[in-house]
């Protein structure tokens, strides 16, 4: 009986084994469920498998016009910090106002921090309103805030919560002592007080930009904010009425953070919320001096005239892992443009959507209205001498971050098995005029469908940010909703930004 009962045992553990593997493979294989969501090529998340000459590529921002010089007295050399985000009919901007001098090869502060404010009507003209809150010098004629506690970085967003109240419909987080993090709101983004008289978030290293949002896709506010480990980090935590917050927790990174990240400019992307995006300034050490400047500001201070920032990119699902981009996503640019720096190429936090510029006058007819508005981001430059430094702005096309992208030998990419609603496929995509995509659907299994195969999708030709796919058939994918397909696209010196169905 003993080896009848062992037997029947072994085979009750290897069906015990053997349906866990089961599930197991059948939790691996469960189709994604992307709904009618816009899903950028931001990661690897869609993507089942690549073939030929392919790859996930990060686009670098295109630089523009210098948006806006600080050089008033409260302004200074060293403004830093800066949030921008499109408010109604008026786009905002805040940062924080400090003067670096020289003083017998030291440095010091000419005055203390103080925040400031601008604002354009269309992202890319600024004006700095002279607001009357604030005294400098004796005079409140000036775009001053603030100029108490969390002055070092007060970073204010405008609350998405359905159910915040009104005299507090902005918020925002400063502080860069140990004591932590302090919350201030405001009734019209422009007069601050304290939300509380104690600091909500105590465990970190609070001088960079730390910054909250409201997490649409969780319902709670998110944080992130500066910390040590291993050089520095960034730390994260949440709150269901922006005073009452979470323990910290360290962000997680798949395959490792690359270098020291210093602040972090996390946000939900606006067009996909879903997914978090990241703008954090990288920090190298121990470069040496790579210009005159650098060697001036040495001899004050070692580490900053020997370590140097640029911007970085990287991308979250679930507001904690993240994965971060090896290659830079704003170099710091040639030796003599003055932005090899410690505390240059500062990216600012927010994303915002501005009017593409026209051509000169004679070439082209004026834009026309639904010409499609490409997203701007803004970076600091010039800092450290003289009597101002400055925001210049860069643009990408809307979704334009990263793209899967193939040379003209061509290569393909197949998703993972996906559960869509709508009735069409929508793609954001460029081609060269000899390059293509096609597009083909396939069930599960990764065979094609009929009407929908890939010599069914005639060549897709051009440069938009949305473009209907069609088939030879036409382009109602409807009958195809709710069931576990797989989206096959064979590019040509091409690139593919994101996808979406829509009705």
């Amino acid at each position: 009986m003993g080896n009848i009962e062992s037997l029947v045992s072994a085979c009750l553990m290897g069906l015990v084994v053997m349906a866990a593997a089961m599930a197991c493979a059948g939790e691996a294989t469960a189709p994604l469920n992307i709904a009618s969501r816009l899903e950028p090529f931001v990661d690897d998340y869609l993507v089942g498998k690549m073939e030929g000459k392919i790859e996930l590529r990060l686009h670098n921002p295109i630089p523009r016009e210098v948006a806006i010089v600080h050089d008033q007295p409260w302004e200074g050399n060293n403004c830093h910090y800066h949030t921008v985000f499109q408010d109604g009919d008026i786009y905002r901007m805040y940062y924080r106002g400090t003067h670096i001098q020289f003083v017998n090869d030291k440095l010091t502060q000419a005055h203390p921090e103080v925040v400031c404010y601008a604002e354009s009507k269309d992202g890319i003209h600024w004006t700095k309103p002279e607001l009357g809150l604030v005294e400098f010098n004796g005079s409140k004629k000036n775009n001053l805030i603030w100029n108490g506690v969390g002055s070092h970085n007060l970073t204010p967003m405008k609350d998405a919560n359905p159910n915040c109240a009104p005299n507090a419909r902005y918020k925002a987080l400063g502080g860069a002592d140990k004591s932590g993090l302090t919350a201030f709101k405001s009734a019209d983004g422009i007069h601050w007080s304290l939300l509380g008289d104690k600091p909500v978030i105590t465990k970190g290293a609070f001088d960079s930009q730390n910054l909250a949002f409201w997490d649409s896709e969780r319902g709670e506010y998110r944080e992130y904010h500066r910390e040590f480990r291993e050089g520095r980090d960034i730390m994260t935590c949440t709150s269901k009425d922006f005073l009452n917050w979470t323990e910290p927790a360290f962000l997680e990174y798949q395959g490792g953070r690359k270098t020291q990240l210093y602040t972090n400019q996390v946000i939900p992307y606006y067009r996909a919320p879903h997914v978090f995006l990241g703008f954090p300034t990288r920090y190298v050490t121990g470069l040496g001096f790579l210009t005159p400047l650098n060697e001036r500001v040495g001899k004050a201070h070692k580490r900053y005239g020997n370590d140097y920032t640029d911007g970085g990119f990287m991308t979250s699902r679930d507001a904690l892992r993240f994965n971060v981009w090896g290659e830079a996503f704003l170099r710091p640019g040639p030796v003599w443009e003055g932005r090899w720096l410690y505390g240059g190429n500062y990216q600012n936090w927010g994303i915002v959507e501005t009017r593409p510029e026209p051509a000169p006058a004679g070439m082209l007819p004026l834009l026309p209205a639904d010409t499609p508005r490409e997203l701007s981001i803004y970076a600091t430059e010039g800092g450290w001498v003289g009597s101002a430094n400055r925001m210049r702005r860069y643009v990408l096309r809307v979704d334009g971050f990263v793209s899967v992208q193939s040379p003209m030998v061509g290569g393909e990419t197949v998703t993972k098995p996906l559960v869509f609603e709508g009735k069409r496929l929508v793609i954001n995509f460029a081609t060269s005029a000899a390059g293509s995509i096609r597009a083909e659907i396939q069930d599960a299994q990764g065979k094609p469908i009929e009407g929908f195969s890939l010599g069914d999708c005639p060549p897709i030709h051009g440069d938009l940010i949305e473009h209907t796919v069609r088939w030879k058939n036409g382009d109602d994918v409807s009958r195809l909703a709710g069931h576990p397909v797989r989206l096959r696209f064979a590019l040509k010196d091409a690139d593919l930004y994101s996808i979406r169905f829509q009705e």
